[in-house]
C-alpha cells in the first residue's frame, strides 16, 4: 500500500500541474482572442467619440492585425532560443500596458499606436502556446483533450468578444473594451510566473537568421496591409504591393536555403501533415471570420439589432463550441481519428454558410440566423482541435515553438484574407444593386447573401483540399 501511494502521488501532483498551467495559456490566449473581436461592435463609439474617418476607422482593426500576423514567426523562433515561458511572459505583460494605454486613449494617433503594441504583444504571446502545450502533453490522448480545451477557449473567445463589446460599450463606453484586460493581465502574469515550468530554450548564442527574420517579418506584414486594405484602394497599387510581398517572400525561400541557422527550416514543408493542415486552415479561417463579421453585419443592418442584442444573438456559437469540445472532441477525435472528425466539421461549415446565403431582406433570426450558427459552431468545433492535432503531429520537438508560430500566421492571414474578400464582395453587389434602384436593405441583403455563397465556395475548396493532403497514409513525418 505505501509502495502504491509513493509512486502515485508523484504522477498525480504532475497531472494536476500540467493542467493548472493550461488554464494559464488558455487565460493569455483568451486574453488576445477576445481582443481581436471586441472592437467590431465598439467601432461605431470609437468613431463618433475620436472622430475617425470611415477609412481611418479600419486602421484600429488593421494597426493591430499587421504587427500581429507579422511577427509571428519571428517571436516563435525567439522563443525556442530564449525560452517560450519568457516569451509568453513578456508577451502577456506587453499587451496588458497596451491595453492601458489603449483605454486612456483621447485621440486617434495615441489609440492606433497602442493597437499596434497591441498586436507585439498578442504575436509574442500566441506564437508559442502550441509549442508549450505539445511539450506539457506528449501522450496523444491527453493531448487531444488539452487540445480541445484550447481550442474551445480561443473559438468561445471569438464569438464571446462580439457580446462583451456590445454590452461594455452601452452599459458604459468603448474605453473598457480595453481596459478590462488590466486585471485579467495581471491575474494571468502571476499565475504564468507561478505555475509554468522554467525552460531555457536553446540560447541566443544558437542564433536567429536576423537578415532572414526581416525579410519575413516584412513580407508577412506587407501581406496583410494588403489583404485588409484591399477596398480601400485601386487595383494597380494593390497589384504592385502584392507583387513586392511575393518579392519578398521570395528572398526570404532563397535566404532560408543558404543560411548556416535558419529562422524557418524549410525541411518543416516537408511534412505533409503541417503543410497541409495550414493550407486548409487558410480556407477555413477565412470562411470563418467573414461570416463572424458579416454575420454581426447583417444582423444589425438588416434585421434591425442594437449592440447588446447583437452580441446577445451571437452568443450560442460560443456556448455550442465550448460544450462540444471539451464534452466531445477529445473521445471523438479518439474513436474517429482526427481525419474523419475534421472533414465532417468542414462540410458542417460549408453546410451552413449555403444556408445562411439564402437570408432575406425580410428574414428572422430564430429561423434565418440561430440554426446556421449552431450548425456553423459545431462544424468548427469537430474541425479546429483535430486541424490543430494533425498540423502540430507534424512538427518535430525542436521544431515545436516555430510550428506553432506558422499556425497562427496562417490563421491571421486566412482571417484577414476571408474577411477582405467577402466584404468586398458584398460591398460590390450591394452598391450594383442600389444603382439599380433597389432599396437599401433589399441590397445590403444581397450583398451578403453573394458573399456567403462565396464563403460556401471556399469552405467545399477546404474539404477538397483536406480530403486529398490530409488522409491517412502515405509518407509523413513527424
Amino acid at each position: 500500500m505505501t509502495a502504491t501511494v509513493e509512486t502515485s502521488t508523484p504522477t498525480l501532483h504532475r497531472t494536476y500541474s500540467r493542467w493548472t498551467a493550461l488554464v494559464v495559456l488558455c487565460a493569455g490566449t483568451l486574453m488576445t482572442v477576445l481582443d481581436g473581436n471586441i472592437v467590431t461592435v465598439a467601432m461605431p463609439a470609437v468613431q463618433n467619440d475620436l472622430g475617425f474617418s470611415a477609412s481611418g476607422l479600419a486602421w484600429v482593426v488593421n494597426a493591430y492585425l499587421i504587427p500581429f500576423g507579422g511577427l509571428l514567426l519571428l517571436v516563435g523562433r525567439l522563443g525556442d532560443l530564449v525560452g517560450r515561458k519568457r516569451m509568453f511572459v513578456a508577451g502577456l505583460a506587453v499587451f496588458t500596458v497596451a491595453s492601458v494605454l489603449c483605454g486612456v486613449a483621447t485621440g486617434q494617433g495615441v489609440l492606433i499606436a497602442a493597437r499596434a503594441l497591441q498586436g507585439v504583444g498578442g504575436a509574442m504571446t500566441s506564437a508559442v502556446v502550441l509549442g508549450m502545450l505539445v511539450s506539457l502533453f506528449p501522450e496523444p490522448r491527453q493531448q487531444a483533450r488539452a487540445i480541445a480545451v484550447f481550442s474551445a477557449v480561443g473559438a468561445a473567445g471569438g464569438a464571446l468578444g462580439t457580446f462583451l463589446g456590445g454590452a461594455l460599450t452601452q452599459a458604459l463606453n468603448w474605453h473598457w473594451i480595453f481596459l478590462i484586460n488590466l486585471p485579467i493581465g495581471i491575474v494571468a502574469l502571476w499565475a504564468a510566473v507561478r505555475v509554468l515550468a522554467h525552460e531555457n530554450g536553446e540560447g541566443l548564442g544558437r542564433g536567429a537568421d536576423y537578415p532572414g527574420a526581416a525579410l519575413i517579418t516584412g513580407a508577412l506584414m506587407l501581406t496583410v496591409y494588403v489583404i485588409v486594405g484591399s477596398g480601400d484602394r485601386d487595383l494597380t497599387t494593390t497589384l504592385l504591393l502584392a507583387a513586392l510581398a511575393l518579392t519578398l517572400f521570395t528572398a526570404f525561400t532563397l535566404r532560408q536555403a543558404r543560411a548556416a541557422r535558419p529562422l524557418l527550416r524549410l525541411r518543416l514543408f516537408g511534412s505533409r501533415l503541417l503543410s497541409g493542415a495550414n493550407a486548409v486552415q487558410i480556407l477555413m479561417i477565412a470562411t470563418m471570420y467573414g461570416f463572424q463579421f458579416l454575420g454581426a453585419l447583417y444582423v444589425q443592418r438588416v434585421l434591425g439589432f442594437g449592440e447588446l442584442l447583437t452580441g446577445t444573438a451571437f452568443l450560442p456559437a460560443p456556448v455550442a463550441i465550448g460544450v462540444l469540445m471539451l464534452g466531445l472532441s477529445a473521445r471523438t477525435i479518439g474513436r474517429f481519428g482526427a481525419y474523419r472528425v475534421l472533414l465532417a466539421g468542414l462540410v458542417l461549415i460549408a453546410a451552413g454558410m449555403a444556408l445562411l446565403s439564402r437570408a432575406p431582406a425580410d428574414g428572422s433570426y430564430l429561423v434565418d440566423v440561430l440554426p446556421v450558427l449552431l450548425l456553423l459552431a459545431t462544424g468548427f468545433a469537430a474541425a479546429m482541435p483535430a486541424l490543430t492535432g494533425l498540423a502540430m503531429a507534424g512538427a518535430r520537438e525542436e521544431d515545436a515553438g516555430l510550428a506553432s508560430g506558422l499556425f497562427n500566421t496562417t490563421q491571421v492571414v486566412g482571417g484577414s484574407l476571408g474577411l477582405a474578400v467577402l466584404s468586398v464582395v458584398a460591398a460590390s453587389r450591394t452598391e450594383g444593386k442600389l444603382a439599380e434602384g433597389a432599396e437599401l436593405v433589399s441590397a445590403t441583403a444581397e450583398g451578403y447573401q453573394l458573399a456567403f455563397r462565396v464563403g460556401a465556395v471556399v469552405a467545399v475548396a477546404a474539404v477538397g483540399l483536406a480530403a486529398v493532403v490530409l488522409r491517412p497514409g502515405g509518407r509523413v513525418r513527424g
